[in-house]
């Protein structure tokens, strides 16, 4: 198939669409990949190893034109911004077949519908997508990159007391704020990237702590990670991959689509926090 893969990050929407969205990519080993993208201010299209078209704008015509002129099969569409009625369009003047990653329960006109959350509930799109759409919902469909895979059959010695990940783009600037709790007893890993609209800040805090590790746009994040033994995390993608590794977790909500993956957590008494406070660590981490 020619498949186009349409989503976008930034500093402001953060990285973790494109993320799974090239894990998804590689379930389509024999076929074309195209993304479709915008250039948004911390945007990571230089990570992403496909052929990449750079949309002006999110209007239906500006892709239906490009559908058209690339001979796509098949769109998936992993785009907040993008909804049942955008979609209906695109098929209607298209005819490719649709594959739509939702994780808040939004309707969606679509052929297959991929919620890969663990705490994913098929019954939940009743009425939310046509009566011929092909639910993929839950742990059998989780997206975990390949470098989790090959990191959890090797031995590591455990470095970190903390693991620290508030997202690609941290946009709630947590990170911080996290660490100003912490005592300088502890070895923290704090991983980020460049699309963190606060890493000036956090690279001034962090400067002469010699007890703190920043790795920005690592390619070693299942390692770092290997090597802790706590790690505070948003419930997020991030969720699936520590629970496959095998490492405890806190996880701290930052946004409202979080809310389902935090129900799930709460329900199987995983560590959930609304909000970080200055005595936080004391309830998980002991030395």
């Amino acid at each position: 198939m020619n498949i186009l893969i349409r989503a976008d990050s930034s500093s402001q929407i953060g990285l973790g669409h494109i993320m799974r969205d090239l894990v998804l990519a590689q379930q389509y080993p024999n076929d074309i990949i195209t993304f479709a993208c915008q250039d948004l201010a911390g945007n990571i299209m230089d990570k992403i190893p496909y052929s990449v078209h750079v949309l002006n704008s999110n209007d239906p015509e500006e892709l239906i034109d490009l559908i058209h002129s690339l001979r796509i099969d098949m769109v998936i569409f992993d785009h907040y911004g993008i909804n049942a009625d955008y979609e209906t369009t695109i098929k209607e003047r298209t005819n490719v077949s649709i594959l739509c990653l939702d994780d808040t329960y939004e309707p969606h006109h679509c052929d297959i519908l991929l919620n890969h959350n663990i705490s994913a509930d098929s019954n939940r799109y009743l009425g939310l997508v046509p009566t011929r759409c092909e639910l993929r919902c839950g742990s059998a469909y989780t997206l975990i990159r390949d470098e989790f895979k090959n990191e959890k059959i090797t031995s590591r010695e455990k470095i970190y007391d903390l693991f620290i990940a508030m997202g690609g783009a941290d946009t709630a600037n947590l990170t911080t704020n996290i660490l100003k709790t912490l005592d300088d007893s502890l070895s923290i890993c704090v991983v980020t990237t460049t699309a963190n609209a606060h890493l000036d800040e956090l690279k001034t805090y962090i400067e002469g702590r010699k007890n703190i590790s920043l790795h920005v746009n690592s390619d070693e994040i299942a390692k770092l990670l290997h090597q802790s033994c706590l790690a505070i995390i948003t419930p997020s993608v991030m969720v699936h991959e520590v629970l496959f590794m095998g490492i405890p977790f806190v996880a701290l909500k930052t946004a409202g689509n979080q809310d389902d993956m935090v129900q799930y957590l709460k329900q199987y008494n995983y560590n959930v926090m609304e909000e970080w406070t200055s005595d936080s660590i004391t309830q998980f981490y002991h030395s």
